[in-house]
């Protein structure tokens, strides 16, 4: 998912004050929700203090291009599954799961924890928002939804093709192979991406208002070079049978709403 690259409103000086996320610009906060979600409980607390112990091992090692063992995969991914939505604090009726489908509805953005080797947090969307296509360079990230469906889209860069076949284009375009093109909701299981396959670039649309649950690692670093970069994709329509696209790096600034979920991670 998009951090770095993004805009996220909030007043909160506390919602990635650890985090280089902080330089981005904020803007209002809907103050309802942000009373809704600034106390969670001890239980609360407790499962996500889990989740980031666990992911906090799994990523212990994590720089660009990590990949976790498959048993590492295992365990967060069952972790993962388990959760239900009021495990993290949140609850269906909270107002940014609200807003007119007809008004380009946001994002909502709600950090948990970022450390060096990863970073942990969720995505409320309304219906039929949407976060465009875009990538996670050198990244594994496990998403997990825990509410409402939502359309997944995602692609792979080509790096092994015919030999007289040409996976770049003069404009800068690269060819991707589709990886998935489908509906998923709070039954399925986690999703999860790694730096060359599996669907590291990816576009979410809501289609019920829904919460997707994301631990990746190693974090976006603009000054490594690891920035998020959107795409606008062209479907290959001569011997690409939908599966192959031209996606072209665009500037876009996509901004989200953000807020702080009020807790003592023990890092």
């Amino acid at each position: 998912m998009p951090l770095q690259g993004s805009k996220i409103a909030s007043k909160s000086a506390s919602l990635l004050a650890s985090s280089s996320s902080n330089r981005r610009r904020r803007r209002g906060v809907d103050r309802s929700m942000s009373r809704m979600i600034s106390t969670p409980t001890n239980t609360t607390t407790s499962t996500i203090q889990k989740i980031y112990d666990i992911s906090r091992d799994v990523f212990a090692a994590a720089t660009p291009g990590f990949v976790p063992l498959p048993s590492d995969v295992e365990h967060l991914t069952r972790s993962l599954d388990s959760l239900m939505l009021q495990d993290i604090g949140l609850d269906a009726s909270m107002s940014c799961f609200t807003a007119n489908p007809q008004d380009n509805p946001k994002v909502t953005y709600i950090h948990f924890a970022e450390s060096p080797t990863l970073s942990f947090c969720a995505f409320c969307f309304p219906q039929s928002a949407v976060i465009p296509l875009h990538d996670h360079p050198g990244m594994t990230v496990f998403s997990k939804i825990l509410l409402g469906s939502m359309h997944i889209k995602s692609y792979d860069w080509v790096t092994t093709f015919d030999s007289n076949e040409v996976t770049r284009m003069p404009n800068g375009a690269r060819l991707a192979k589709l990886n998935t093109d489908a509906i998923f909701d709070a039954t399925s299981k986690t999703v999860v991406l790694y730096p060359e396959d599996g669907g590291n670039l990816h576009c979410f649309s809501a289609v019920s208002p829904c919460v997707v649950l994301d631990v990746m690692g190693p974090p976006y670093r603009p000054e490594e070079g690891r920035d998020c970069s959107y795409y606008d994709s062209e479907v290959v329509r001569v011997g690409g049978d939908g599966q192959y696209a031209w996606l072209n790096k665009v500037p876009r600034t996509f901004e989200m709403n953000g807020f702080p979920m009020h807790i003592n991670i023990r890092m």
